[in-house]
Protein backbone atom coordinates (compact mmCIF):
# COMPACT_ATOMS: atom_id res chain seq x y z
CA UNK A 1 0.00 0.00 0.00
CA UNK A 2 1.40 3.41 -0.99
CA UNK A 3 0.58 5.51 2.03
CA UNK A 4 1.72 8.70 0.31
CA UNK A 5 -1.26 8.38 -2.03
CA UNK A 6 -3.72 6.77 0.36
CA UNK A 7 -3.71 7.24 4.12
CA UNK A 8 -4.43 4.05 6.05
CA UNK A 9 -7.79 4.43 7.77
CA UNK A 10 -8.40 2.52 10.97
CA UNK A 11 -11.70 2.50 12.85
CA UNK A 12 -11.82 1.25 16.43
CA UNK A 13 -15.15 -0.11 17.63
CA UNK A 14 -16.03 0.03 21.33
CA UNK A 15 -19.36 -1.53 22.27
CA UNK A 16 -20.56 -0.35 25.66
CA UNK A 17 -23.35 -1.11 28.10
CA UNK A 18 -23.50 0.87 31.36
CA UNK A 19 -19.78 0.56 32.10
CA UNK A 20 -17.96 3.48 33.72
CA UNK A 21 -14.69 1.77 32.71
CA UNK A 22 -15.38 3.08 29.21
CA UNK A 23 -13.56 6.25 30.24
CA UNK A 24 -10.31 4.32 30.89
CA UNK A 25 -10.70 2.51 27.58
CA UNK A 26 -11.02 5.76 25.63
CA UNK A 27 -8.14 7.36 27.52
CA UNK A 28 -5.92 4.41 26.59
CA UNK A 29 -6.92 4.81 22.93
CA UNK A 30 -5.99 8.49 23.15
CA UNK A 31 -2.33 7.59 23.68
CA UNK A 32 -1.88 4.54 21.43
CA UNK A 33 0.91 4.83 18.89
CA UNK A 34 -0.45 5.42 15.40
CA UNK A 35 1.11 3.72 12.34
CA UNK A 36 2.86 6.06 9.92
CA UNK A 37 0.40 7.66 7.54
CA UNK A 38 -2.64 6.29 9.37
CA UNK A 39 -5.80 8.00 10.58
CA UNK A 40 -7.73 6.62 13.54
CA UNK A 41 -11.41 7.07 14.22
CA UNK A 42 -13.23 5.67 17.28
CA UNK A 43 -16.80 4.36 17.11
CA UNK A 44 -18.61 4.06 20.45
CA UNK A 45 -21.75 1.92 20.13
CA UNK A 46 -23.98 2.44 23.19
CA UNK A 47 -26.21 -0.60 23.71
CA UNK A 48 -28.23 0.79 26.64
CA UNK A 49 -31.96 1.59 26.40
CA UNK A 50 -31.13 5.26 26.88
CA UNK A 51 -28.00 7.03 25.57
CA UNK A 52 -26.34 6.72 28.97
CA UNK A 53 -22.74 6.81 27.66
CA UNK A 54 -23.16 9.91 25.51
CA UNK A 55 -22.28 12.39 28.23
CA UNK A 56 -19.17 10.45 29.20
CA UNK A 57 -18.06 10.30 25.57
CA UNK A 58 -18.68 14.00 24.96
CA UNK A 59 -16.71 14.93 28.07
CA UNK A 60 -13.67 13.09 26.69
CA UNK A 61 -13.69 14.46 23.16
CA UNK A 62 -11.33 17.32 23.96
CA UNK A 63 -8.73 14.97 25.47
CA UNK A 64 -8.82 12.31 22.73
CA UNK A 65 -6.89 13.32 19.58
CA UNK A 66 -9.01 11.11 17.31
CA UNK A 67 -12.48 11.60 15.90
CA UNK A 68 -15.13 9.88 18.04
CA UNK A 69 -18.41 8.76 16.48
CA UNK A 70 -21.12 8.06 19.05
CA UNK A 71 -23.91 5.69 18.00
CA UNK A 72 -26.91 4.88 20.20
CA UNK A 73 -28.06 1.35 19.28
CA UNK A 74 -30.48 -0.05 21.87
CA UNK A 75 -30.84 -2.35 23.55
CA UNK A 76 -29.14 -5.00 25.67
CA UNK A 77 -28.00 -7.09 22.69
CA UNK A 78 -24.29 -7.01 21.97
CA UNK A 79 -24.78 -8.15 18.37
CA UNK A 80 -26.75 -4.96 17.66
CA UNK A 81 -23.81 -2.90 18.94
CA UNK A 82 -21.21 -4.89 17.02
CA UNK A 83 -23.24 -4.56 13.84
CA UNK A 84 -23.53 -0.82 14.45
CA UNK A 85 -19.73 -0.63 14.48
CA UNK A 86 -19.57 -2.55 11.19
CA UNK A 87 -22.24 -0.32 9.65
CA UNK A 88 -20.47 2.86 10.82
CA UNK A 89 -16.96 1.78 9.80
CA UNK A 90 -15.41 3.67 6.90
CA UNK A 91 -11.81 2.57 7.24
CA UNK A 92 -9.57 -0.06 5.69
CA UNK A 93 -9.58 -1.87 9.02
CA UNK A 94 -11.93 -2.11 11.99
CA UNK A 95 -10.47 -3.04 15.37
CA UNK A 96 -12.60 -4.17 18.29
CA UNK A 97 -11.78 -3.60 21.96
CA UNK A 98 -14.10 -4.11 24.93
CA UNK A 99 -15.35 -1.23 27.07
CA UNK A 100 -13.58 -2.53 30.19
CA UNK A 101 -10.19 -3.03 28.54
CA UNK A 102 -7.19 -0.75 28.10
CA UNK A 103 -4.93 -0.91 25.07
CA UNK A 104 -1.16 -1.18 25.23
CA UNK A 105 0.75 1.66 23.59
CA UNK A 106 1.74 -0.35 20.49
CA UNK A 107 -1.59 -2.20 20.20
CA UNK A 108 -2.71 -0.92 16.81
CA UNK A 109 0.81 -0.90 15.34
CA UNK A 110 1.32 -4.58 16.19
CA UNK A 111 -2.09 -5.57 14.79
CA UNK A 112 -1.45 -3.71 11.53
CA UNK A 113 2.09 -5.10 11.21
CA UNK A 114 0.75 -8.64 11.48
CA UNK A 115 -2.09 -7.94 9.05
CA UNK A 116 0.32 -6.63 6.44
CA UNK A 117 2.92 -9.37 7.00
CA UNK A 118 0.40 -12.23 6.77
CA UNK A 119 -2.28 -10.68 4.52
CA UNK A 120 -4.79 -12.11 7.01
CA UNK A 121 -8.45 -11.12 6.96
CA UNK A 122 -8.52 -10.99 10.77
CA UNK A 123 -5.78 -10.54 13.36
CA UNK A 124 -6.28 -11.45 17.01
CA UNK A 125 -4.31 -10.17 19.96
CA UNK A 126 -4.11 -11.48 23.54
CA UNK A 127 -6.20 -10.16 26.43
CA UNK A 128 -4.30 -10.16 29.72
CA UNK A 129 -6.48 -10.51 32.80
CA UNK A 130 -5.72 -8.24 35.77
CA UNK A 131 -6.81 -9.77 39.07
CA UNK A 132 -7.47 -8.01 42.34
CA UNK A 133 -5.76 -9.27 45.49
CA UNK A 134 -9.15 -10.59 46.61
CA UNK A 135 -9.42 -13.05 43.70
CA UNK A 136 -8.83 -16.70 44.67
CA UNK A 137 -5.16 -17.65 44.66
CA UNK A 138 -5.71 -20.63 42.32
CA UNK A 139 -7.45 -18.32 39.85
CA UNK A 140 -4.65 -15.78 39.83
CA UNK A 141 -1.93 -18.43 39.53
CA UNK A 142 -3.76 -20.35 36.81
CA UNK A 143 -4.77 -17.17 34.92
CA UNK A 144 -8.25 -18.46 34.07
CA UNK A 145 -9.57 -15.21 32.53
CA UNK A 146 -6.94 -14.21 29.97
CA UNK A 147 -7.94 -14.75 26.34
CA UNK A 148 -5.79 -16.28 23.60
CA UNK A 149 -6.58 -17.87 20.23
CA UNK A 150 -7.42 -21.56 20.07
CA UNK A 151 -5.23 -23.35 17.54
CA UNK A 152 -6.37 -26.41 15.59
CA UNK A 153 -3.12 -27.81 14.25
CA UNK A 154 -1.41 -24.81 12.68
CA UNK A 155 -4.59 -22.82 12.07
CA UNK A 156 -6.87 -20.53 14.02
CA UNK A 157 -10.41 -21.41 12.96
CA UNK A 158 -12.45 -18.98 15.04
CA UNK A 159 -11.95 -15.80 17.02
CA UNK A 160 -13.20 -13.22 19.51
CA UNK A 161 -13.97 -9.50 19.49
CA UNK A 162 -12.27 -8.43 22.71
CA UNK A 163 -9.06 -7.82 20.73
CA UNK A 164 -9.38 -8.17 16.98
CA UNK A 165 -8.60 -6.37 13.73
CA UNK A 166 -10.79 -6.93 10.66
CA UNK A 167 -9.74 -6.19 7.07
CA UNK A 168 -13.03 -4.75 5.87
CA UNK A 169 -12.43 -5.37 2.16
CA UNK A 170 -11.84 -9.10 2.67
CA UNK A 171 -14.32 -11.22 0.66
CA UNK A 172 -14.87 -13.48 3.70
CA UNK A 173 -16.20 -10.47 5.64
CA UNK A 174 -18.32 -8.92 2.89
CA UNK A 175 -21.81 -8.28 4.24
CA UNK A 176 -21.15 -10.42 7.31
CA UNK A 177 -22.96 -9.45 10.50
CA UNK A 178 -23.27 -10.77 14.05
CA UNK A 179 -26.22 -13.02 14.86
CA UNK A 180 -28.86 -11.11 16.87
CA UNK A 181 -30.12 -14.37 18.39
CA UNK A 182 -26.80 -14.72 20.26
CA UNK A 183 -26.60 -11.11 21.42
CA UNK A 184 -27.60 -11.85 25.00
CA UNK A 185 -25.95 -15.23 25.48
CA UNK A 186 -22.54 -14.55 23.97
CA UNK A 187 -21.03 -16.72 21.28
CA UNK A 188 -21.94 -14.27 18.53
CA UNK A 189 -18.25 -13.63 17.87
CA UNK A 190 -17.39 -17.36 17.81
CA UNK A 191 -20.10 -17.93 15.21
CA UNK A 192 -19.07 -14.83 13.21
CA UNK A 193 -15.43 -15.84 12.90
CA UNK A 194 -16.18 -19.55 12.42
CA UNK A 195 -18.37 -18.82 9.39
CA UNK A 196 -15.85 -16.28 8.13
CA UNK A 197 -13.08 -18.90 8.31
CA UNK A 198 -15.27 -21.48 6.56
CA UNK A 199 -15.65 -18.97 3.71
CA UNK A 200 -11.88 -19.01 3.24
CA UNK A 201 -10.92 -16.21 5.62
CA UNK A 202 -7.47 -16.32 7.22
CA UNK A 203 -6.98 -15.53 10.92
CA UNK A 204 -3.54 -14.54 12.25
CA UNK A 205 -2.20 -13.83 15.73
CA UNK A 206 -0.21 -10.85 16.98
CA UNK A 207 1.13 -11.82 20.44
CA UNK A 208 2.57 -8.35 21.09
CA UNK A 209 -0.76 -6.58 20.42
CA UNK A 210 -2.05 -7.01 23.94
CA UNK A 211 -4.78 -5.32 25.91
CA UNK A 212 -5.56 -5.56 29.62
CA UNK A 213 -8.87 -6.40 31.25
CA UNK A 214 -9.63 -6.16 34.98
CA UNK A 215 -11.54 -9.08 36.48
CA UNK A 216 -14.42 -7.73 38.62
CA UNK A 217 -15.49 -9.58 41.74
CA UNK A 218 -18.64 -11.01 40.13
CA UNK A 219 -16.49 -12.71 37.48
CA UNK A 220 -13.77 -13.87 39.89
CA UNK A 221 -15.85 -16.91 40.79
CA UNK A 222 -15.71 -20.53 39.70
CA UNK A 223 -19.45 -20.50 38.95
CA UNK A 224 -19.02 -17.66 36.43
CA UNK A 225 -16.17 -19.49 34.70
CA UNK A 226 -18.17 -22.73 34.55
CA UNK A 227 -21.16 -20.93 33.10
CA UNK A 228 -19.00 -19.25 30.46
CA UNK A 229 -17.33 -22.53 29.48
CA UNK A 230 -20.70 -24.27 29.25
CA UNK A 231 -22.06 -21.51 27.00
CA UNK A 232 -18.96 -21.68 24.82
CA UNK A 233 -19.54 -25.41 24.48
CA UNK A 234 -23.17 -24.81 23.51
CA UNK A 235 -22.12 -22.49 20.69
CA UNK A 236 -19.44 -24.92 19.52
CA UNK A 237 -21.91 -27.80 19.57
CA UNK A 238 -24.47 -25.86 17.55
CA UNK A 239 -21.85 -24.96 14.95
CA UNK A 240 -20.75 -28.59 14.70
CA UNK A 241 -24.37 -29.69 14.32
CA UNK A 242 -24.90 -27.26 11.44
CA UNK A 243 -22.12 -28.93 9.46
CA UNK A 244 -22.86 -32.61 10.08
CA UNK A 245 -25.55 -35.09 9.17
CA UNK A 246 -27.38 -37.49 11.54
CA UNK A 247 -24.52 -39.98 11.68
CA UNK A 248 -21.98 -37.23 12.27
CA UNK A 249 -24.14 -35.76 15.00
CA UNK A 250 -24.29 -39.09 16.82
CA UNK A 251 -20.50 -39.44 16.63
CA UNK A 252 -20.01 -35.91 17.94
CA UNK A 253 -22.48 -36.50 20.78
CA UNK A 254 -20.62 -39.64 21.81
CA UNK A 255 -17.25 -37.92 21.56
CA UNK A 256 -18.30 -34.85 23.54
CA UNK A 257 -20.00 -36.98 26.19
CA UNK A 258 -16.89 -39.14 26.57
CA UNK A 259 -14.66 -36.08 26.84
CA UNK A 260 -16.92 -34.51 29.46
CA UNK A 261 -16.92 -37.72 31.51
CA UNK A 262 -13.16 -38.14 31.23
CA UNK A 263 -12.47 -34.54 32.29
CA UNK A 264 -14.88 -34.85 35.22
CA UNK A 265 -13.10 -37.99 36.42
CA UNK A 266 -9.69 -36.38 35.87
CA UNK A 267 -10.73 -33.43 38.04
CA UNK A 268 -11.27 -35.82 40.96
CA UNK A 269 -7.75 -37.19 40.51
CA UNK A 270 -6.41 -33.68 41.17
CA UNK A 271 -8.66 -32.91 44.12
CA UNK A 272 -5.71 -31.54 46.10
CA UNK A 273 -4.39 -29.43 43.19
CA UNK A 274 -6.87 -26.55 42.75
CA UNK A 275 -5.49 -25.31 39.43
CA UNK A 276 -5.44 -28.70 37.66
CA UNK A 277 -8.71 -29.77 39.28
CA UNK A 278 -10.55 -26.67 38.15
CA UNK A 279 -9.00 -26.76 34.67
CA UNK A 280 -10.33 -30.27 34.14
CA UNK A 281 -13.73 -29.47 35.64
CA UNK A 282 -14.13 -26.43 33.40
CA UNK A 283 -13.26 -28.55 30.37
CA UNK A 284 -15.88 -31.05 31.50
CA UNK A 285 -18.38 -28.18 31.65
CA UNK A 286 -17.41 -27.06 28.14
CA UNK A 287 -17.84 -30.54 26.65
CA UNK A 288 -21.18 -30.91 28.47
CA UNK A 289 -22.18 -27.67 26.75
CA UNK A 290 -21.21 -29.20 23.39
CA UNK A 291 -23.59 -32.09 24.08
CA UNK A 292 -26.40 -29.69 24.94
CA UNK A 293 -25.64 -27.55 21.88
CA UNK A 294 -25.72 -30.60 19.62
CA UNK A 295 -29.14 -31.42 21.05
CA UNK A 296 -30.37 -27.98 19.97
CA UNK A 297 -30.69 -26.28 23.36
CA UNK A 298 -30.35 -22.53 22.98
CA UNK A 299 -27.41 -20.76 24.64
CA UNK A 300 -27.91 -19.42 28.17
CA UNK A 301 -27.99 -15.64 28.65
CA UNK A 302 -24.87 -14.29 30.31
CA UNK A 303 -24.31 -10.72 29.19
CA UNK A 304 -26.05 -7.36 28.89
CA UNK A 305 -29.17 -7.05 31.01
CA UNK A 306 -28.73 -10.60 32.28
CA UNK A 307 -25.32 -9.72 33.70
CA UNK A 308 -26.67 -6.55 35.28
CA UNK A 309 -29.49 -8.52 36.94
CA UNK A 310 -27.09 -11.11 38.30
CA UNK A 311 -24.92 -8.43 39.89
Amino acid sequence: MDRKEHSLRIDIGVCTYRRPELEQTLRSLAVVAVPDGADIRIIVADNDDTPSAEGRVNALRASVPHEIVYVHCPSSNISIARNACLDSARGDFLAFIDDDETASEDWIIRLIETAEATNADVVLGPVKAVYSKDAPRWMRRGDFHSTFPVWVGERIVTGYTCNALLRLAAPSLAGRRFNLALGRSGGEDTEFFTHMHRMGGKIAYAPAAWVQEPVPAKRAAFSWLAKRKFRFGQTHGRLIDAGSGPAGKIRQLALAGAKSGYCALASTAFIFSPIRRNQYFLRASMHAGVVVGLLGVREIEQYGAAEVRSS
